[in-house]
C-alpha cells in the first residue's frame, strides 16, 4: 500500500438515527431520486460499471433484500481482486460497499429495465484497481474513496492522473467523489481539495441537500469550512483544464472541483440494505456511483466527456444556495457544486447512443502559437522529475524553436508531431500521450482556432 493509500477513506455519512424532516425532507428511494432528476429509460445500456472498494464487504443475503424492496432484479456482481484484498464483510466500510452497488445497479436499472453488471475492484490503492479495470474493457469506473490533495504528494497524484489519462484513452469514464468535510477535506487550512477528484481525467463529484421542493448546497453547519459537507475547491497540483476556463469557472489556482452534482446530505440520503437490515445514508460517496449507473446506460466506451459537459451547462440544474465553507454557490459554475445536479434526459442525449451525433467540424489545420503555448503550459501534466518552470521552458522554447522565427500559426499536424516526439512523458504511453495531445490541441484551449 502506498503512503497515500494508507490516508485515504471511504465517504459515506450514516443518517443520525433521529431526524427532524423539515416539510418535504427525509430519504430517498433511489428510484424516485431518479424521477427527480429527469431520468431517461427504456435506453439499450450495455455499459459495464467499475467499483473501487479498498475495504469492507458485501453479502448476497443484503442484496436480495435491498433489490427486492425497490423491486428490481439483482444485478451481476462480480469480485475481482487486485492485490488479494477480497470481498470481506464485517467492517465499518460495508456500508459504502452496499451504497456503490446498489446505487449505480438501480440507478442503471431505472434507465434501462435491464439489471447491470458491476465489478467490484478489491485493492489496496485505487490507480491499479483502475488499470485493472481498463484491461477488463470496464466502460465506467466509480470511487467513493479519496483524501486531502496533500495527503497525496504529488508522485502519487500524478500516477492517479495518468491512470484517468489511460482510463480516457480506453473509452472508460471515471468518477469520484468530491469529499465530505467541507472547503477544508479534514486538513489544515479552509481550502483543500480531495484527490482523485481533483485529478483533470475524473469527474469530481460534490454533494447537495435535496427535499422535495428545493435543493442546496449540503454544509450541516454552513460557514464552517471543516465540518460535515461537500468537498471543493481548487487544486494546487493540477492547473485549471481550458474546458473549465472555457466553460466560466471562476478562476482559481488551479483545477476547480467538483464538476457536477447530486442529493449527498445524509439527512435527505438514500435508503439501502446493510448489515442484515435498512439503513440511511448519505456522502459525495452515493453521487459517484448515481452518475455511474447513468452513464453506463447512455452507452459502451464513452470515454472522456468532461468537456462535453463544461459544453452543455444546460443540461444540469445550477445550484445558487449555500457553502461549503470558504466558497459559496452562485448563478453558474462554483467550487460547491460544479455544474450543479443532472437533468438525466438531457445527459442521455448529449452523450447517448441515441442522442443525434454532432456534425464533424472542418478540420482544423492551424493553431495560433500563442494560444499553442498557454495551452501547452497549462493542460499538458508535468511528468518525472521536471519542475513546473523547466516544463513551461521546455514547451515555449520547443514551439518556438521547430518553426521559423516569427511565425504567428503553425500547422496541427507538426505541433502534435513535435509533442509527441519531444515533450517528456516519463510515465505515459505512447498511445496515452498521443490521445492527450492531439485531443488537447484541437479541442481544450477556448479560443483562437484558425
Amino acid at each position: 500500500m502506498t503512503s497515500s493509500a494508507t490516508k485515504i477513506h471511504p465517504y459515506f455519512k450514516k443518517a443520525p438515527a433521529i431526524r427532524a424532516h423539515a416539510s418535504g425532507a427525509g430519504p430517498w428511494a433511489v428510484p424516485d431520486l431518479c424521477a427527480a432528476y429527469s431520468w431517461p429509460t427504456g435506453l439499450a445500456g450495455g455499459g459495464v460499471i467499475a467499483i473501487v472498494e479498498l475495504g469492507g464487504g458485501w453479502t448476497h443475503a443484503d442484496m436480495v433484500a435491498y433489490f427486492a424492496s425497490i423491486h428490481q432484479p439483482l444485478p451481476q456482481i462480480v469480485d475481482v481482486s487486485v492485490d488479494g484484498t477480497k470481498n470481506t464483510p464485517g467492517g465499518d466500510a460495508d456500508g459504502e460497499v452496499a451504497l456503490d452497488i446498489q446505487i449505480a445497479a438501480a440507478a442503471y436499472y431505472v434507465a434501462t429495465g435491464k439489471p447491470a453488471t458491476i465489478r467490484v475492484y478489491w485493492a489496496d490503492d485505487i490507480a491499479p484497481a483502475v488499470r485493472a479495470a481498463i484491461k477488463d474493457h470496464c466502460d465506467v469506473f466509480s470511487i467513493s474513496w479519496g483524501a486531502d490533495e496533500a495527503d497525496w504528494g504529488s508522485v502519487a497524484a500524478r500516477d492517479m492522473e495518468q491512470a484517468a489519462i489511460e482510463a480516457a484513452a480506453a473509452g472508460m469514464v471515471v468518477l469520484a467523489a468530491s469529499g465530505d468535510n467541507d472547503s477544508s477535506d479534514g486538513g489544515p487550512s479552509p481550502a483543500n481539495v480531495d484527490l482523485p477528484a481533483g485529478c483533470p481525467h475524473i469527474i469530481g463529484c460534490g454533494g447537495t441537500m435535496k427535499t422535495r421542493t428545493t435543493e442546496v448546497v449540503w454544509n450541516e453547519s454552513p460557514g464552517n469550512p471543516s465540518g460535515e459537507g461537500t468537498g471543493g475547491g481548487y487544486s494546487i497540483l493540477f492547473p485549471m483544464p481550458a474546458w473549465q476556463l472555457a466553460g466560466a469557472a471562476p478562476k482559481g489556482p488551479g483545477r476547480m472541483v467538483p464538476d457536477v452534482a447530486a442529493v449527498a446530505d445524509p439527512n435527505t440520503g438514500y435508503e439501502i440494505y446493510y448489515g442484515g437490515s435498512p439503513q440511511v445514508v448519505g456522502g459525495t460517496s452515493a453521487v459517484a456511483p448515481l452518475y455511474a449507473g447513468l452513464l453506463a446506460a447512455a452507452g459502451r466506451k464513452l470515454g472522456f466527456i468532461t468537456d462535453k459537459l463544461w459544453q452543455n451547462r444546460g443540461d444540469f440544474v445550477d445550484i445558487t444556495q449555500g457553502d461549503n465553507g470558504m466558497y459559496h454557490a452562485g448563478v453558474g459554475p462554483d467550487p460547491c457544486t460544479g455544474l450543479g445536479v443532472p437533468i438525466g434526459k438531457k445527459l442521455d442525449a448529449l452523450l447517448g447512443a441515441g442522442s443525434v451525433p454532432t456534425p464533424h467540424p472542418p478540420p482544423i489545420t492551424s493553431v495560433r502559437l500563442a494560444d499553442a503555448i498557454v495551452w501547452a503550459e497549462s493542460a499538458l501534466p508535468p511528468h518525472g522529475p521536471l519542475s513546473r518552470h523547466a516544463i513551461q521552458h521546455l514547451v515555449e522554447s520547443g514551439l518556438r524553436a521547430h518553426w521559423p522565427k516569427g511565425s504567428t500559426a503553425v500547422r496541427l499536424a507538426d505541433a502534435v508531431a513535435w509533442a509527441e516526439s519531444d515533450l517528456p512523458h516519463a510515465t505515459m504511453t505512447r498511445h496515452a500521450a498521443n490521445h492527450f495531445i492531439e485531443h488537447g490541441l484541437t479541442r481544450h484551449w477556448p479560443k483562437g482556432l484558425h
